[in-house]
This record gives structure tokens, C-alpha cells and sequence, in this order.
């Protein structure tokens, strides 16, 4: 069973993580995200749930407004070959989410570590950064630091490279 979002919360207040976390009606695009623009202040998040032919997947989290050139991000991601969109079924396995709801903070479910997670250096010059709560019915605050330790927390690396254009 995946985690939830009470279970994630259980989990950042354990961690000693501050967090504060906004409800609003499900959002599935960074375009009906951005109508809270005023409200939520920080890097706000788009994620791509990525595989490459030898079944390897990646969470790649960018800015909500950043380029990625999907021809060339297997170089920079170090995948095996072009990536391609992961599969909903996938997602929910392994991240434990469903497609519009994909987060940073789904790399929780991710206990078997099968999710290489890249975060865009752009994204982590903010000192807060905005992402669904396993849900896309909320949006959670978290300082940049802080999730570096929550990534850490769940087994996982924090790459942070430079994905964006």
C-alpha cells in the first residue's frame, strides 16, 4: 500500500521538517496550478516520471515554467538510452501516485530505490520549494534544505543537476 498523505506528513514531522501546506481543488497541469500564483510564494514544481528502454526510471523535478529537451535529458540524467513517458501502472508502483498528482515527495514509496531522482539546479536556487503532498487536491511548502534531507531520509541520492534550458 502506498503511503499517504498523512503518512508523508508522520514521516517530514519525524524528521524534525517544518512544512505548511495549502488545500485547493485537484490540480493536473502547471497551468491550473498557476492561478494560485499569488497565494503560494517559492519554486513551484513540474515533474517527469521518465524510463529508458532498459526499464530504468527517473523522477526528473524542474521549475514549473522549465524547457527540458526530451531528445537530449538521457545525457544528462544518465539513462541508457532516449527516455520515454513512465507508464501510469509504473507510477503508481513505484511512486504511488497517479498521473497529475506526480511529486517529488512520491520518491517515499519508492522503497526498493528503483527511481533515480534528479532535481534541476535552477529549481533548488529557491529557498522554498512548492509540491503536491502525494495528492493534487494541496500543495506543501518546504525549504530547499529540507527536502534535500527528506530525499536523503528515504534512501535516496539527491542529484541536482542542470536539466533545464
Amino acid at each position: 500500500m502506498p503511503k499517504t498523505e498523512a503518512d508523508l506528513m508522520a514521516f517530514l514531522a519525524e524528521l524534525g521538517i517544518a512544512v505548511s501546506t495549502i488545500r485547493h481543488p485537484p490540480l493536473y497541469t502547471v497551468a491550473d496550478s498557476q492561478a494560485l500564483r499569488g497565494e503560494i510564494a517559492g519554486g513551484h514544481t513540474k515533474n517527469l516520471f521518465l524510463k529508458d528502454k532498459k526499464d530504468n526510471f527517473f523522477l526528473v523535478t524542474v521549475g514549473e515554467d522549465a524547457v527540458v529537451d526530451l531528445k537530449q535529458i538521457h545525457q544528462l540524467i544518465g539513462a541508457a538510452s532516449r527516455v520515454s513517458f513512465g507508464k501510469p501502472e509504473m507510477l503508481m508502483e513505484l511512486l504511488g501516485v497517479t498521473p497529475g498528482a506526480v511529486t517529488v515527495f512520491g520518491i517515499v514509496n519508492d522503497r526498493e530505490n528503483r527511481v533515480k531522482l534528479v532535481l534541476d539546479k535552477d529549481l533548488m536556487d529557491h529557498s522554498v520549494i512548492n509540491a503536491h503532498p502525494l495528492t493534487n487536491e494541496a500543495t506543501t511548502s518546504i525549504a530547499a534544505a529540507d527536502l534535500i534531507r527528506f530525499v536523503e531520509a528515504t534512501g535516496h541520492d539527491a542529484a541536482i543537476l542542470k536539466v533545464s534550458a
